[in-house]
C-alpha cells in the first residue's frame, strides 16, 4: 500500500521518513528501488564485491600550505590535529600526502629540503616529519605518502630537469624514505614522482632499484600524480614499467578515469582532488566528489588538497582546504563542512573494506555507494549535491539535475538479516543558512531487510551497521584577531623546535634559524636565507629570496631588522613593507623595497624585482658587518634609516596601498637576519 500523501511531503526536519507502524519503516511504492546484496546472496561473495576501498586522505603541502599551523599554542594545536586525524572524531582520515620539500615554490610557499646540497643531510627541517607523527600518534593504521613538488638545483647539476641524472634523483627520494624511518619511526606507505610534471620511465625504474637496494622493498609507486595520460598508455605497453606502478594516480579527474586506466588493471586513484573554500560550497563539491569518483572513474581513494588552510589567507588559494587555521597569534580555527562530509565516509569504513557492485546513480540524481568489511557490516552513502550548490573549483565537474525523490535500498544475502541501521545526516540549506551536518538520527528498523527514505536535495546520509561513528567537538576556540601592531623576534632559540621562525612564510628560498659562533656578540641567533642555487622548479619561483609575515591590510608600517651580507661583491639584502602579491605571482610582488648591497650602495624599489627604482645612492654598506636597517611608510611617503640614521626620505609610494612585511635577499644567497621588529599603525 501506498504511503500517505502527507507522508511523502519533504520531512528531513525530522531526519529521516520513517513511517513506521510498531517501529518497522513503511516502504513506499513509488519508490525507485536498489538492491545491495552481501556475501551469502544469490551471487556469492566473489560476485557481490567491487573493489577494494583505499581510504581517504589530505594533503599537506604543494606548497607550504600548513605552515602556521605549527606556531598555534596548545591546547588549540592539538584540537585542530584531532579534527584531522583522530579516529571517529571529526575527519578521521586514514591518508595523509606530504610534500618532499625541494627548496622551492610549490603554490602558497617553499618548503625546506632534506639535502640543500649534496654533502648537506638534515632530517629535522620543516613540519611535514612532525606532522606526520602527529598523525600517526592519534591513528598508528594511517598510510603516509611523500611527493616532491620542486627538487633542490643540485640535483640537476644545473639543468631544471630532476631527470638530467636520474640516479641522483632516486638516491635524494630513497634518502628521505629512509630519514623517516631511521630519525622519526616513520613508514612511509606510498611514494610519488613529481608533482603534475613529466614523467621518465627510466627513472620510475631506477627509483624502484634503489628504493629495493635500500630495503624499501615495501614502499609502492604511485604514478604519475598528473593527468591519466600518457602514464596508463606506457604502463600498459611497457612491461617493466607495468611491474613497478602499482597505484595510477591522477590529479582532479572531474570523477571520470579512462580506459586504458581501467585496462591496466592497477588501483586507480584521485591522487589530488576537491581544491576548493572550505565553506559549504565547498562541502558540497567534497561531498560528490567522494561518492562518484568510484561511481564513475572506479577510484578507491581520494586525497583533498589540501588537508588544513593554514596559510595568510591572501595566498593563492585562500581557505582552500578541509579546515581553516591561519591565525596562530589568536589561536582561532575553524570547523566547517568538509570535515564532517568526510566523517560521514571515514568513520564507517576502513581501507581494506570493499565497495560493492551494486552502486550508482540514482534516478532523479545524486549517487549512492556502499561498502562492506566482509564480517556482516554495510556501509551506505547517499549524496543528492546540486550542480549551483557543490561547485569544485579546479576544475568544475559536469552539472548534475537533481530532484526530491523516494528510494527504497532492498538488502539480500547476508545483509538481508541486519535489523536495524545507524544513521548520520548531513543538509546544506543555503536559502535560511541553516545547514546542519553529521547530525545522528533515529535507527532505521528495516522490514524484510528493506528500507525507504525521502531525499531532499543537498543532502548527505550515512546508513550504517558501525556503531562507532562521533560528532567530536571542543571548546569554542577564541575568536579571530587580526595579526598584532606590534610584532618583533630576537630569533634567540637555541633549540627551536622548528627550523623555521614563527609566522614568517618563505616564498622564494628558505629562511632557517642559524647559530652563528663567529659572532660572539649580540648576533649568535639569527635566521638566515640558506639557498645559494636556483632550485629546479614548479612555480615561478622570484630570482631573489622572500618570506613575508603580517597582516595584508597593513598600510602604514615601520619596519626595523638587522640584517647581515655575506656575499662580498655582489650581495644584498632588503626589508620590504606592502608587499602585494605571494605563491606563484611572487615575481610580480609590488611593495615598497628598501634594499643595501655589498658594493656600498642602496636602492628603494617599487617592485620585488627591483626594475622600478624611486631612489638610489651610497650607502656605504659592505658584507661581512651588520646593518640596522628602517623602513617606515606613511601614506603615500615612504623613508629609510640606516644604523638610526636618515638615508633616505620623502620617496612617494603610488601603490600598491596595503600587503605584507618582508626581508630577502638580492638572489640566492646566504644573508643573516636579526632583531626583526615590526609597529603597524
Amino acid at each position: 500500500m501506498a504511503a500517505p500523501a502527507r507522508y511523502r511531503r519533504p520531512l528531513h526536519r525530522l531526519g529521516l521518513l520513517l513511517l513506521s507502524f510498531a517501529g518497522a519503516v513503511a516502504l513506499l511504492s513509488d519508490a525507485a528501488v536498489y538492491v545491495l546484496v552481501g556475501g551469502g546472496g544469490d551471487d556469492g561473495d566473489g560476485g557481490a564485491l567491487g573493489a577494494e576501498f583505499d581510504g581517504v586522505g589530505g594533503l599537506s603541502g604543494g606548497g607550504a600550505t600548513s605552515r602556521l599551523l605549527v606556531n598555534y599554542p596548545e591546547p588549540y594545536r592539538s584540537q585542530i590535529l584531532d579534527y584531522l586525524f583522530k579516529p571517529n572524531f571529526g575527519a578521521s582520515l586514514h591518508i595523509l600526502k606530504v610534500e618532499i620539500g625541494g627548496d622551492a615554490q610549490t603554490t602558497d610557499g617553499t618548503e625546506p629540503s632534506h639535502m640543500h646540497y649534496e654533502n648537506d643531510e638534515n632530517y629535522f627541517r620543516g613540519y611535514e616529519w612532525w606532522l606526520m607523527k602527529e598523525a600517526k600518534k592519534r591513528n598508528p593504521n594511517i598510510k603516509l605518502i611523500g611527493l616532491p613538488w620542486a627538487f633542490p638545483g643540485w640535483i640537476g647539476g644545473g639543468a631544471n630537469w630532476p631527470y638530467a641524472y636520474p640516479d641522483i634523483t632516486a638516491y635524494y627520494i630513497a634518502s628521505w624514505i629512509h630519514g623517516a624511518k631511521l630519525y622519526h619511526n616513520l613508514d612511509i606507505d606510498y611514494i610519488g614522482i613529481w608533482n603534475e610534471r613529466h614523467f621518465d620511465k627510466n627513472y620510475i625504474l631506477l627509483l624502484r632499484y634503489t628504493m629495493d637496494k635500500m630495503g624499501l622493498e615495501q614502499v609502492k609507486i604511485i604514478a604519475s600524480d598528473n593527468l591519466w595520460e600518457p602514464i596508463s598508455w606506457s604502463v600498459l605497453h611497457y612491461t617493466e614499467l607495468y611491474d613497478v606502478v602499482d597505484i595510477i594516480g591522477a590529479h582532479y579527474p572531474g570523477t571520470l578515469s579512462n580506459s586504458n586506466a581501467k585496462k591496466t588493471g592497477k588501483k586507480l586513484w584521485s591522487s589530488e582532488d576537491y581544491s576548493s573554500v572550505n565553506n559549504n560550497v565547498g562541502g558540497g563539491c567534497w561531498a560528490r566528489i567522494l561518492n562518484q569518483n568510484y561511481v564513475n572513474g572506479n577510484m578507491t581513494s581520494t586525497i583533498a588538497w589540501n588537508l588544513v588552510a593554514s596559510y595568510y589567507k591572501e595566498l593563492p588559494f585562500g581557505r582552500d582546504g578541509l579546515m581553516t587555521a591561519d591565525e596562530p597569534w589568536s589561536g582561532h580555527y575553524e570547523v566547517q563542512s568538509p570535515i564532517w562530509i568526510t566523517a560521514h565516509t571515514t568513520q564507517f569504513a576502513q581501507p581494506g573494506w570493499h565497495y560493492l557492485k551494486t552502486v550508482g546513480h540514482l534516478q532523479k540524481g545524486g549517487s549512492y555507494v556502499a561498502l562492506t568489511d566482509g564480517k556482516g557490516n554495510i556501509t551506505i552513502i547517499i549524496e543528492t549535491m546540486t550542480h549551483d550548490h557543490s561547485i569544485c573549483i579546479r576544475p568544475p565537474l559536469p552539472p548534475f539535475n537533481v530532484i526530491q525523490q523516494n528510494v527504497t535500498f532492498k538488502l539480500q544475502g547476508s545483509f538481508k538479516q541486519i535489523k536495524t541501521l545507524q544513521v548520520w545526516h548531513s543538509k546544506f540549506d543555503f536559502i535560511k543558512n541553516s545547514s546542519k551536518f553529521f547530525t545522528q538520527l533515529s535507527d532505521i528498523k528495516l522490514v524484510n531487510g528493506s528500507f525507504s527514505l525521502y531525499l531532499d536535495v543537498d543532502e548527505i546520509y550515512t546508513i550504517t551497521t558501525i556503531s562507532t561513528g562521533n560528532r567530536g567537538s571542543f571548546p569554542q576556540p577564541p575568536a579571530s584577531q587580526p595579526f598584532p601592531k606590534e610584532y618583533k623576534d630576537d630569533f634567540n632559540v637555541e633549540i627551536p623546535p622548528f627550523s623555521e621562525a614563527p609566522n614568517f612564510a618563505d616564498q622564494t628560498g628558505v629562511f632557517e634559524y642559524f647559530i652563528n659562533y663567529k659572532d660572539p656578540g649580540e648576533h649568535v641567533f639569527t635566521l638566515r636565507q640558506v639557498v645559494t642555487q636556483r632550485p629546479i622548479t614548479w612555480g615561478s619561483d622570484a630570482d631573489q629570496a622572500i618570506t613575508v609575515i603580517g597582516d595584508y591590510k597593513w598600510k602604514d608600517l615601520k619596519i626595523t631588522c638587522d640584517v647581515l651580507i655575506e656575499t662580498a661583491n655582489t650581495g644584498g639584502v632588503f626589508i620590504a613593507g606592502r608587499v602585494n602579491k605571494g605563491g606563484e605571482g611572487i615575481r610580480h610582488a609590488e611593495g615598497v623595497y628598501y634594499w643595501i648591497f655589498a658594493d656600498g650602495m642602496y636602492k628603494v624599489t617599487n617592485d620585488l624585482p627591483g626594475k622600478v627604482v624611486l631612489a638610489s645612492g651610497q650607502s656605504g654598506t659592505g658584507a661581512g658587518k651588520w646593518h640596522k636597517l628602517t623602513l617606515i611608510i606613511q601614506g603615500n611617503l615612504a623613508h629609510g634609516l640606516l644604523n638610526g640614521y636618515p638615508l633616505w626620505k620623502d620617496v612617494r609610494v603610488l601603490q600598491p596601498s596595503n600587503g605584507w612585511a618582508a626581508i630577502g635577499t638580492r638572489t640566492f644567497e646566504l644573508a643573516q637576519f636579526d632583531n626583526f621588529n615590526i609597529h603597524a599603525s
